[in-house]
């Protein structure tokens, strides 16, 4: 379990084909790696990962081809930059909120546009999660938490602000970029309760959200 609190950027540093799925280094420096044992999980650009093997400061993971084929991370290169974060511990603070780092989709980078000291970004919302996201709610892109500005048909915004775009990989992205996108699984969970019950929304409006009290 992880907050989406990002703790540092690290450099992919291996990349080696295992079978369908692949082997990745990172080496996130500044003294992160320290109390970090094989077995932990980390949380890398949002996916969680178990670390099976620290050589020279380098963690090292398995990626199983469902995760290889469902993020990002079949995407990397050598020397690209991901989010790191260490798995919560009991008493630590929630800065962001719950994110497992069970990432549920990947989705695109539709804008980025100033407003102010903040960046908009939007982000497309494919078919089948509208039901998981409300705005002011939380979302968790590439492992950060952020809160939904707004939301539409088919898209939703995230406000990002400087230190935010300057701590993490999000300042180097570019409109198509893909994310690795994972919603609240609170939301998830209601959405799986009415579902068992037969009450399960095809999807919801804003006109659902406004006689609910959302917007």
């Amino acid at each position: 379990m992880f907050t989406g609190i990002v703790e540092t950027t690290a450099k992919v540093n291996l990349l080696e084909p295992r079978g369908e799925g692949i082997r990745i280094g990172i080496a996130p420096g500044g003294g992160f790696t320290e109390g970090v044992g094989v077995g932990d999980s980390i949380s890398v650009s949002g996916v969680c990962l178990t670390v099976v093997g620290i050589k020279s400061g380098t963690l090292e993971f398995d990626v199983v081809s469902e995760t290889v084929a469902k993020s990002t991370l079949g995407k990397l290169s050598p020397g690209a930059t991901v989010n790191f974060e260490r798995s919560l511990k009991v008493g630590d603070r929630l800065g962001g909120h719950f994110v497992t780092g069970h990432v549920d989709a990947t989705c695109r980078i539709l804008s980025r546009s100033p407003r102010g000291n903040e960046e908009r970004f939007e982000i497309e919302l494919p078919d089948g999660f509208a039901h998981y996201i409300i705005p002011k709610g939380s979302v968790a892109l590439d492992g950060i938490s952020l809160t939904v500005a707004s939301l539409s048909r088919g898209a939703f915004k995230v406000a990002i602000i400087p230190h935010t775009l300057a701590e993490t990989t999000l300042g180097a992205k570019r409109v198509g970029d893909l994310l690795n996108v994972e919603f609240d699984p609170i939301a998830k969970m209601v959405a799986r309760y009415l579902e068992v019950r037969g009450e399960r929304p095809t999807g919801v409006s804003m006109d659902d959200l406004g006689k609910h009290g959302f917007t």
